[in-house]
């Protein structure tokens, strides 16, 4: 399977990142970044562009591809609406029309826990517009990811120190709270392993929630 992924810099695109180039059903994968990246792998190649709306001088190279994982996302926290959904909505859906012309497959985008395209907070009505809006693309599978608390392993680092300073305090907590809150924890791994799982064998629900996440990370 060849992969393309958006996001790889970030918190959870970093951990989708490792598993992708770990596990032996990805043959291959196209990390999509703004600026250059140390990461170094036969298996990767990476395509800097600066301009995530206009894809037009480097459509041609996400031909050939069976996957795309989505893992580019901002907090709300501080946006106004208009602002959050250019960045939510209308970029992921500028992406996702260049994959479908494309003949990408699958498309995996990463949601968030109580996301509500009809609920009270803003951010939850403008992920649930986006998780709407794909499911319409002629995509052979989409599936929306809701993670709720997300524990980085292996070294993965968020870009916003004091969340930083938070995974710090709760890390060694991490195997307590798996056991007693199991529908609202999970890891980088078990996000970037699910990820995989679904493009390669499917999901019977095109949204999975925390639980779902670690039924399916949890396939051979």
């Amino acid at each position: 399977m060849k992969v393309i992924l958006f996001g790889g810099t970030g918190m959870v695109g970093q951990g989708v990142l490792r598993e992708c180039l770990q596990d032996p059903r990805v043959e291959h994968v196209l990390l999509v970044v703004r600026h250059a990246t140390s990461t170094a792998s036969p298996k990767l190649t990476r395509l800097v562009q600066e301009n995530f709306f206009d894809w037009t001088s480097v459509e041609d190279q996400f031909n050939d591809y069976d996957a795309c994982f989505f893992c580019l996302g901002v907090s709300a926290v501080g946006m106004n609406e208009a602002a959050y959904r250019r960045i939510t909505y209308d970029l992921t859906l500028s992406v996702a029309e260049v994959l479908v012309r494309r003949g990408v497959k699958t498309f995996v985008y990463v949601s968030g826990q109580g996301t509500n395209e009809h609920g009270r907070a803003m951010w939850a009505r403008v992920k649930g517009a986006t998780e709407s809006a794909l499911q319409q693309l002629p995509f052979a599978q989409v599936f929306c990811f809701r993670p709720g608390y997300i524990q980085p392993l292996h070294g993965v680092r968020s870009k916003v120190g004091w969340y930083n300073a938070v995974y710090a305090a709760l890390g060694w907590s991490y195997p307590a709270l798996r056991r007693i809150a199991r529908n609202f924890v999970t890891s980088t791994e078990e996000v970037g392993r699910a990820m995989i799982s679904v493009a390669v064998h499917g999901y019977p629900k095109q949204v999975l929630e925390t639980v779902d996440i670690a039924v399916a990370a949890q396939r051979p």
